[in-house]
């Protein structure tokens, strides 16, 4: 349910409300939250009905929507173990995360960076990559990462050609579920793609290795593409079915520009399905009502097409 002091259980639990989360869901979190916000909320819940699997973490007076609370950062890091080890135990057959807020989750664990690099350390794997995808006016598009959660000084020195392989292995994978040759652009790290080495060597010596060992393994990717007009070209063209970030920005900017409350987050590479809400805890707005509730319906809605793929 994600951190209590955010939108993340408000908004479950108004999509609960709705009937527009599915008889399929349980949720893990605490219910001594899900009932103070429900009264928040003014909302009628039947208790009995909603699935929850309640880690008893948090009591009613430890809810503090809005602020930024250590214990409710720990709780949202039990909530996300328990389900990703009963994901892996097969009791659940993916999960679906909801916002939480990295500083107040640093608080009692300094090392945590975010969802998808401590999930991956809980189910032992190194080659995993965030993937964002929503619908566009020429159908659905898929931007993958490089690099996340770290400095821009930092993700310039992962721009690595194996790195990069990997990435561009791993968005074809998920997407030959769906589709027999996905069509796939690698941008540059560099203005203009780095303008044939004029502004740097990267995407010359990482990058076009990278798109020629893959179509040479049958892959169709190409580029190093501009990343100013990969987007227009893919939306507005149809050219590519996803493209290859080499950093956060490069490929959120984009994304939310696009798709922000309908935008998915997906995690390649893991052994279970895992999506996500593409937004933050959005303190300011959290347990007034206002928050918009289709992202978690999105995000329910490709956590189930990529189990019965």
């Amino acid at each position: 349910m994600g951190d209590a002091s955010g939108i993340g259980p408000e908004i479950v639990l108004r999509s609960w409300c709705e009937g527009t989360l599915g008889d399929d869901v349980v949720v893990y979190g605490d219910v001594a939250v899900l009932r103070h916000g429900a009264g928040l909320l003014g909302l009628e819940v039947d208790w009995d009905a909603l699935p929850v699997v309640d880690l008893g973490l948090l009591s009613a007076a430890d809810h503090r929507p809005g602020e930024l609370d250590a214990k409710s950062g720990a709780a949202a890091r039990a909530y996300v173990e328990r389900a990703t080890l009963d994901a892996l135990a097969g009791t659940v057959a993916g999960i679906v995360t909801m916002p939480m807020n990295k500083e107040a989750t640093q608080r009692s664990d300094p090392s945590f960076v975010g969802h998808t690099e401590f999930i991956a350390g809980l189910c032992g794997v190194e080659k995993v990559t965030m993937m964002l995808t929503a619908a566009t006016p020429s159908g659905s598009i898929a931007v993958t990462h490089v690099s996340t959660h770290c400095s821009l000084a930092e993700a310039i020195r992962r721009v690595r050609t194996d790195r990069v392989l990997d990435v561009v292995h791993l968005t074809n994978d998920v997407l030959r579920r769906f589709l027999p040759a996905p069509r796939i652009a690698v941008c540059g790290l560099n203005p203009h793609a780095g303008e044939h080495g004029l502004f740097g060597s990267e995407d010359i010596e990482h990058i076009t290795p990278a798109i020629e060992r893959a179509r040479a393994e049958g892959i169709d990717a190409t580029g190093p593409h501009p990343a100013d007009t990969v987007f227009f070209q893919a939306v507005h063209r149809d050219r590519y079915d996803a493209i290859v970030c080499m950093y956060h920005d490069q490929g959120h900017g984009p994304m939310k520009l696009l798709a922000f409350d309908s935008g998915v987050n997906v995690t390649l590479g893991l052994p279970i399905v895992r999506t996500s809400v593409d937004h933050g805890t959005a303190f300011d707005i959290a347990w007034q009502g206002v928050a918009f509730t289709d992202s978690v319906q999105h995000a329910v809605a490709y956590a189930r097409r990529l189990v019965s793929g």
